[in-house]
């Protein structure tokens, strides 16, 4: 009778220890894939305004360790927004209406314990890391003129943020190159614009 007792105890004690094991697995799991490191397209929009449209991309963006700890010692990185906008020709190769991008430096001043975004010239601190996140996450192309596009017309838009690796520190470039630990590149984004809709929220594809 106490060897029963026994054995149904040790099989409870295995039961759990596979349940817990289960549920920290789920938890990890859960965890690697909310805060999965890299540089991915959250949605991408064209506006109309009074000089003309403008394409605009918001990013989620999640640093890797190794971008991380290079930005916390003073190593700033430069992210390069870009914008293209085609029309489809059946006779002939897309024609090219725009293409444009803008580079975007992220810096720490380890003195101040400030984040900093800087476009040339012009720059703004914050006081948090995920405050500079969220501004660095959005970014919009410059004005394209209307009359660049045709009311009836349907245009392919296309955006992607990345990480310029030719602007770190050499020795960094060569671990860029040969490494994933500075693979901080989205895929470029690409959606519809038809110009007689004024405003388009495209659902674009990850290429």
């Amino acid at each position: 009778m106490h060897c029963c007792t026994k054995f149904s105890l040790f099989g409870l004690l295995q039961r759990s220890a596979d349940l817990l094991l289960r549920s920290v697995l789920l938890v990890w799991l859960f965890a690697a894939t909310a805060y999965a490191e890299g540089v991915s397209v959250n949605k991408a929009e064209a506006r109309l305004g009074e000089n003309g449209y403008q394409l605009s991309a918001s990013y989620d963006i999640n640093l890797t360790f190794a971008a991380q700890q290079a930005l916390t010692r003073g190593i700033p990185l430069y992210f390069v927004g870009e914008f293209s906008l085609t029309r489809s020709r059946w006779y002939w190769l897309d024609e090219e209406i725009f293409q444009g991008e803008q580079t975007v430096k992220l810096s720490y001043n380890v003195l101040t314990r400030q984040y900093r975004l800087s476009r040339g010239a012009l720059f703004q601190n914050f006081a948090s890391f995920e405050d500079a996140l969220n501004i660095l996450a959005r970014q919009s192309s410059a004005t394209i003129p209307a009359e660049l596009m045709k009311k009836d017309g349907n245009y392919t838009a296309a955006a992607r943020l990345r990480l310029d690796i030719a602007q770190l520190p050499l020795p960094l470039q060569v671990n860029a190159l040969t490494g994933k630990d500075w693979a901080l590149n989205s895929d470029w984004y690409r959606w519809i614009i038809r110009p007689a809709e004024i405003t388009v929220r495209g659902e674009g594809k990850a290429e």
